[in-house]
Formats: C-alpha cells, sequence, structure tokens
C-alpha cells in the first residue's frame, strides 16, 4: 500500500469547489463520514447529474485526504478546463463503448495499492434520475481487485438546473449502505455471471434510495445475495 500525499493544488482546488458548493446548494452529506479513511474500497453510486461527483469527492478529500480516483470519459480531455480538474484529481480516462483494458488495469493496480474507486456502474448519467441497469464492469473491478464495495446514494438534486434558475438552493441527500465484498465461490466470472453479480450489487444501492429513484431496480423483492459476503468486512 503506497503512501498518498495530496499536493497544494489539489487542496486548494478541493476547497475552493467545497466551500462554493456549500453556498448555493443544500448539502447533506454528513453519512460520508462513514466511508473508511484507509484501505482499498469501491465506493458505488448512482449517477443523475454533474452535482454527484463533486460532492463526493470534495467532502471525502475534505475529511481524509485520501487517494481517490475513478474513470471519466476520455473526451473531458478535449476541454481545457475538464482536463485541469480530473488531471488535478489524478483520475483516469476512459474510452467509452469499448473494452479499455489499459484503464481497467489502472483502475485495479490503484486500488490494490490502496486507493478509494469511485464509480457509477451505470455508466452514464439518468436522463430522469431513476436507476438505469448496470454493466457488468463493476463486477470485472470487484473480482479482480478483491476490494470491499461501499454503496453510497444521492438524490434530491435532480432539479438542481431550474432551481438556481429560479433562486432555489437545490438540496442533495446522501445515504450509505453497508460494505461487502464479492465472493464468486468459485465460479468463473464472465458473461451473465458478472452481469449477475453486477445486479445483486445495484439492488444494494436502489434500497438507500426513496423509491421514485430505484428505476430498473425499483422491485427490491427480487434483490440476491448469491455472490456478496457481508461478514469480515472490515
Amino acid at each position: 500500500m503506497t503512501d498518498y500525499k495530496i499536493t497544494r493544488t489539489e487542496r486548494l482546488v478541493n476547497e475552493v469547489i467545497y466551500w462554493t458548493l456549500r453556498m448555493f446548494v443544500r448539502i447533506d452529506a454528513d453519512a460520508i463520514a462513514q466511508v473508511p479513511a484507509k484501505g482499498p474500497l469501491l465506493l458505488i453510486t448512482n449517477h443523475i447529474n454533474v452535482l454527484e461527483g463533486p460532492i463526493v469527492y470534495t467532502d471525502l478529500q475534505h475529511r481524509h485526504e485520501r487517494d481517490l480516483t475513478g474513470f471519466a470519459k476520455i473526451e473531458f480531455w478535449n476541454n481545457p478546463i475538464t482536463a485541469f480538474l480530473f488531471e488535478t484529481w489524478d483520475t483516469i480516462p476512459l474510452r467509452r463503448g469499448e473494452a479499455d483494458l489499459s484503464a481497467i488495469k489502472e483502475a485495479v493496480a490503484r486500488i490494490k495499492a490502496g486507493a478509494v474507486f469511485a464509480m457509477a456502474p451505470e455508466g452514464t448519467r439518468s436522463s430522469d434520475a431513476q436507476l438505469l441497469r448496470s454493466h457488468s464492469g463493476i463486477a470485472m473491478l470487484a473480482h479482480m481487485s478483491g476490494a470491499p464495495i461501499l454503496p453510497i446514494a444521492g438524490f434530491g438534486h435532480e432539479n438542481y438546473v431550474d432551481d438556481l434558475k429560479h433562486f432555489r438552493r437545490p438540496s442533495y441527500h446522501l445515504s450509505i449502505g453497508k460494505m461487502f465484498r464479492l465472493d464468486a465461490g468459485g465460479v468463473r466470472v464472465k458473461g451473465d455471471v458478472r452481469q449477475e453479480m453486477a445486479d445483486e450489487i445495484m439492488y444494494q444501492l436502489a434500497a438507500l434510495l426513496p423509491e421514485q429513484y430505484r428505476g430498473v431496480y425499483a422491485d427490491l423483492s427480487k434483490a440476491t445475495t448469491k455472490y456478496l459476503k457481508f461478514d469480515d468486512v472490515d
């Protein structure tokens, strides 16, 4: 496990974003204090719009200043502002629409070195704030890294643009679940098995959301834990 030292530039950028967001958004994210201060971790969340990434990232760094990374689509590096931000945050560029093995290998290496890897398993924003079907990549990362998984869910900020236009402060509420690991139980992790694992993970996320946000995972009675292990997760 490597020692992580935040740069002065990143600390300044994080603090500016952290306090600016709190000027314009009512943020109820105290539950994020439950995220461990050290050790490898897969942090999964839903993806509604641009707010949740900066809120979660800067809140975690404000509390712990630890190695935290994730994927961002490579197109962001075409814009100098977003390129600067994601370089400052040491984000891993991802070529979407293909199996970007180099990005996956880098992510696994960072996780095994002790990083928190934040990821939205849906792979894109939800246009109606409801959960979309997860891609199977989250199961691949969890299996390859062996890291525990911690679901966090954000909601209430889906209409933030309209709120700001009408001089209303949008709200962001965050809830956090229990940590668990994937346990394949000797089964070969590929194809349908990966998707089944991903769906089990997403039901844990869905359970943290109010019903109107659960989307394709609305029926919690269908949730299974065949490949999830909640015991002995530190």
